[in-house]
């Protein structure tokens, strides 16, 4: 399983809003991860909160495009987290290898057909709605048989627009339009998932669901997290800290 080390060059992402919305602090961080052995650098330059609000490309594309231009050359694997088919265009042009979509190619209607042009991994993660409104679409009869219904739907999409299955990779999306129940009922059946055939990432680091106001508060039960998926077969975990990650999966 790889450790996929956020990045957030943002003031206002849930649990690092700001920490690293500088380029040197930023390159900084990015160089702390691959000290502690991080596998992949996810760099995002929106928050994707609840309740966020958008900002524009221009904004989206100065933050993270130096910050990815100068970390690739440390020879590490960088993934872009972007809903922008612009931007994840301009940043594999500059070094990132990897389109992370947490809209799973629902926000821009150019961006399966450019992750299929780019001929590169793509992750697709299920997904109802811009942060502004997700919570109301916090609605299921069976979140696990919904959530695998509606990232079939993705995976169908990405590989009629041309993206070669052996590049896609599926995300059940914790905490985006699901509450705490739901977050728990997936990863309870997330071998449901690994089963669909296709690489899965998990994103929970330090969400809501784990418990507490303070998401810094919520690293010890993210650890406890990742041990528990470490043998599920999953992909990938994404997480804010890296080394205790790396740590528990050693053990």
């Amino acid at each position: 399983m790889l450790v996929m080390g956020i990045l957030n060059i943002t003031p206002d992402s849930f649990a690092d809003g700001g920490k690293y919305n500088n380029f040197e602090s930023a390159i900084r961080r990015g160089q702390e991860m691959i000290a502690e052995g991080v596998d992949i650098i996810d760099i995002g330059g929106e928050s994707t909160k609840p309740g966020a609000e958008r900002i524009t490309l221009e904004e989206e594309l100065e933050r993270v495009i130096p910050v990815i231009r100068e970390l690739s050359q440390l020879g590490i694997k960088i993934s872009i987290d972007t809903m922008r088919s612009e931007v994840a265009r301009k940043a594999i042009e500059a070094g990132a290898s990897i389109i992370n979509d947490v809209s799973g190619g629902l926000a821009d209607p150019e961006m399966l057909t450019t992750a299929a042009g780019l001929e590169l991994p793509y992750i697709a993660m299920h997904w109802r709605g811009h942060s502004k409104d997700m919570n109301s679409q916090a609605v299921y009869k069976d979140v696990v048989s919904e959530v695998i219904e509606e990232l079939q739907e993705r995976i169908t999409a990405s590989l009629d627009a041309g993206i070669k299955k052996d590049n896609l990779i599926i995300d059940p999306g914790i905490g985006f339009a699901k509450d705490a129940d739901h977050n728990w009922a997936i990863i309870d059946s997330i071998s449901t998932f690994v089963d669909l055939g296709y690489p899965v990432l998990v994103g929970a680091s330090r969400k809501r669901f784990l418990g507490g106001d303070n998401p810094d508060l919520r690293e010890a039960a993210t650890i406890a997290l990742t041990q528990r998926l470490s043998t599920t077969g999953i992909w990938a975990i994404r997480v804010h800290s890296v080394k205790p990650h790396k740590e528990v999966m050693s053990a």
